[in-house]
């Protein structure tokens, strides 16, 4: 029997990995995640790509949280926006001169892949209201954790319940119509674990001040794991108000 357990309400992508998103009414899912979601990111000279952290593919730029990012229905048209919220007329010229690199390109996606982790990210409003109340002195919103859809979950809801759904499929529709509900467009999800979470949490961008105690919270309570993460089951579409079926 397939159970309900929230709605769609907002949706996210991130054109550009590591700056902010662009929320969305629906969008198409594919193998890949949400269709465009960090298709483009800055990339320096050694191939490593800009993000809040070094690792073997990235490497740590500061400041990219603070722009923004849009595709809208040009997916190889990517506009970029500068803090303030202005879009900026040439990317590459602004980069080189806002991170002071002379070597950093805004570049699509190659062969080495842009997602940190998994395709999908999934953020519920009980988990999100649970941060909330833990750092009241926090300005706290869902772009703190950049997910792709953020699920509204009934009152009552504990906090965390997305550790619940990992090895299950859950799928989008409009109507409650057992496991094909929403029909043939609807997109279905496999939850495979928990998202890992690092100081991006806490760090500035346009609206939320550079709050550290977020993480600390976090860690305390459940080991700097918050959401989940998803493979893609089957393609589809998603659109704000789709209720989410878990089998």
């Amino acid at each position: 029997m397939a159970e309900i357990i929230g709605v769609v309400e907002r949706l996210w992508r991130y054109p550009v990995k590591s700056t902010g998103g662009e929320p969305l009414d629906a969008v198409e899912v594919d193998g890949r995640g949400l269709a465009g979601d960090r298709l483009y990111a800055v990339r320096d000279g050694a191939g490593k790509l800009g993000s809040g952290k070094n690792s073997r593919r990235f490497r740590r730029m500061d400041g990219l949280l603070r722009l923004g990012s849009r595709l809208g229905s040009r997916i190889d048209a990517p506009e970029l926006f500068d803090p303030l919220g202005s879009p900026v007329g040439d990317p590459n010229a602004f980069l080189r001169a806002y991170l002071e690199r002379e070597d950093v390109e805004l570049a699509r996606e190659d062969a080495v892949p842009h997602l940190d982790q998994l395709p999908v990210s999934v953020l519920t409003t009980a988990t999100l209201d649970w941060v909330r109340t833990a750092v009241p002195s926090a300005v706290v919103d869902e772009r703190r954790f950049r997910p792709n859809i953020l699920l509204r979950t009934p009152p009552g809801t504990p906090a965390f319940v997305e550790d619940g759904w990992f090895g299950r499929e859950g799928w989008f529709g409009q109507e409650d119509a057992g496991p094909d509900g929403g029909g043939p467009e609807g997109a279905r999800l496999a939850f495979v674990r928990a998202v890992e979470r690092c100081a991006t949490a806490g760090a500035a961008q346009p609206g939320l001040p550079h709050a550290p105690e977020i993480l600390k919270a976090i860690a305390q309570a459940h080991g700097t794991r918050l959401g989940a993460l998803a493979t893609v089951g089957r393609p589809g579409r998603i659109r704000i108000g789709d209720r989410l079926a878990l089998g």
